[in-house]
């Protein structure tokens, strides 16, 4: 099995780490192919022969079958684990979760942080970023109340969705999106960072880094 993943994307990062909290006794043997996005290696015409929507992640198994969308993945890779509720109930709330992401939270969250580190700093796109950030805040908001009365996003226990929100959340600084008023989301991402096989999302590159530091 191959990832095709950018190490600094949230994204490519939630397959990174379930695969590392899965571990080999779950029969996840896996290459990591760095492919990085930024500089267009998504949109050869290799790439899109098997991704035609050009993005990472992408999960290759040996049999030639793809798999794109890290949420997506997340599901196929965590089937049968204890990662994904096996309850009906409970794992429609963790998928509730992660539609969440992908629709309230990822598109102003990371891509805050994207045009921050990954765009010019005279690019036209940073004047969404006020924009960009009340909505990230927003997210962050309703992270905050649910949050307060639970210590997870997969039901009972950590799991998929909790793995799908902390990629960007944790890295949401980056877009100029600061954390101090969500105590609560706080302390998950602590606790998040303890669980067993834990892997950190890999820093910026001093270049990326730059911008970011530039862009308060």
């Amino acid at each position: 099995m191959r990832v095709h993943g950018f190490s600094p994307s949230g994204n490519c990062h939630k397959v990174r780490l379930l695969l590392a909290q899965l571990g080999r006794q779950e029969g996840r043997d896996y290459r990591w192919v760095e492919t990085d996005s930024a500089r267009g290696q998504t949109r050869t015409p290799e790439y899109l022969a098997k991704n035609p929507n050009g993005k990472v992640p992408m999960l290759e198994r040996d049999d030639g079958r793809v798999l794109v969308e890290s949420n997506a993945i997340l599901c196929w890779l965590a089937e049968g684990s204890g990662l994904l509720p096996a309850d009906p109930w409970q794992r429609a709330q963790a998928l509730s979760w992660m539609f969440f992401e992908q629709y309230s939270h990822e598109p102003y969250i990371a891509v805050a942080r994207f045009i921050c580190g990954w765009t010019p700093l005279d690019s036209p796109r940073r004047a969404g970023l006020p924009v960009l950030r009340q909505c990230g805040h927003a997210a962050l908001a309703v992270m905050e109340r649910h949050l307060a009365s639970t210590p997870w996003f997969t039901g009972d226990d950590y799991g998929i969705a909790d793995i799908a929100l902390f990629a960007y959340t944790g890295v949401a600084p980056h877009g100029g999106i600061a954390l101090d008023a969500y105590p609560a989301v706080r302390d998950w991402l602590a606790r998040v960072a303890t669980t067993p096989g834990f892997v950190p999302l890999p820093a910026p590159d001093a270049e990326a880094q730059a911008r970011i530091d530039q862009s308060s």
